[in-house]
């Protein structure tokens, strides 16, 4: 195993989300609803922007992406979580745990990335609308996403960079259904402040900036529409405000986290699960039912099989 001689733990022990037996059958229920709704939703939202030619846009091409990001994040713990509710004793080797941490980071980090992406194009669309074809080019599309990639994959190395050589030498209980950075860090056997400040600096403020400068893009956005009075104007309202709301439920947890990582209430068990599990589900609910063109593809995606099954 990568990690120091002091390093005497081979597996962590995840304590779920409850030991009641009714509850965690309830559990189970709820967030296998949410996780194949969340997987076939997000798998739907791409084949509709694949096949249909209305949405052979940079905003849409982002949004396929956005979506098999959110697959991603769907099933780097949420299927162990489910197969967890029925296993007494739930663990996670080593290997298993860091692979976690490297996925979750990854993956976050990306999607912060292109969440900017999303807005610059936005911006451009709306503020911009003449140099607009002229800007958002294929090219420019390929380069947000690999640059997202990127980050994402580089923030998570830096964090998993420091924490897999650190000394696990007893402690390896997790208080969590998934090896949750914050959590993992205070079971290392020496002091942890440096590694707090590092994972604070690294998440937290790289979180807040990002949701920030968001924010602010937005806004003079929505002031530049408010100062229109057109169905277009209409149309890119109903837009931004689901890009809005994606980008607040998608930040607001993921702050909450990583201003505070290692000062934990019993809530944030449950806020993790929101995060984890139901931040995925987020994508194809909002852009269904905010998003005229979506809404319409899918339509017409559903007619062409009717008619097809009839024939």
């Amino acid at each position: 195993m990568a990690h120091t001689n002091e390093s005497v733990v081979s597996e962590f022990v995840l304590l779920g989300l409850s030991n009641s037996w009714e509850l965690q059958l309830f559990f189970f229920a709820i967030f296998s609803v949410v996780y194949v709704t969340s997987v076939l939703g997000n798998v739907l939202i791409i084949i509709i922007i694949s096949f249909d030619s209305r949405l052979n846009s940079p905003m849409y091409f982002l949004l396929s992406n956005l979506s098999f990001i959110d697959i991603c994040q769907s099933n780097f713990a949420t299927p162990k979580m489910l197969v967890d509710f029925f296993v007494e004793h739930k663990t996670i080797s080593f290997e298993g745990c860091m692979a976690q941490i490297f996925l979750l980071h990854s993956f976050v980090g990306s999607e912060m990335m292109l969440l900017v992406a999303m807005a610059y194009d936005r911006f451009i669309a709306i503020c911009k609308p003449l140099h607009y074809g002229t800007i958002m080019n294929q090219r420019l599309c390929i380069i947000f996403v690999s640059i997202s990639w990127a980050v994402g994959i580089l923030h998570s190395v830096s964090h998993l960079a420091f924490t897999v050589d650190l000394p696990f030498c007893g402690p390896n209980e997790v208080d969590s259904f998934f090896c949750d950075l914050p959590l993992v860090i205070e079971l290392a056997c020496m002091d942890t402040y440096e590694m707090e400040i590092m994972t604070l600096t690294n998440s937290g403020l790289i979180s807040l900036s990002c949701f920030l400068a968001l924010i602010i893009s937005y806004t003079i956005i929505l002031i530049s529409v408010r100062r229109r009075s057109s169905s277009g104007s209409s149309k890119a309202l109903s837009t931004l405000t689901a890009h809005i709301a994606v980008v607040i439920l998608f930040f607001g947890p993921c702050i909450y986290f990583y201003i505070w990582p290692f000062s934990r209430l019993s809530v944030d068990k449950f806020l993790s699960v929101f995060y984890t599990v139901c931040t995925p589900l987020l994508n194809p609910i909002i852009y269904s039912l905010r998003n005229e063109d979506v809404k319409s593809a899918m339509w017409k995606l559903r007619n062409r099989h009717v008619n097809s099954w009839k024939n």
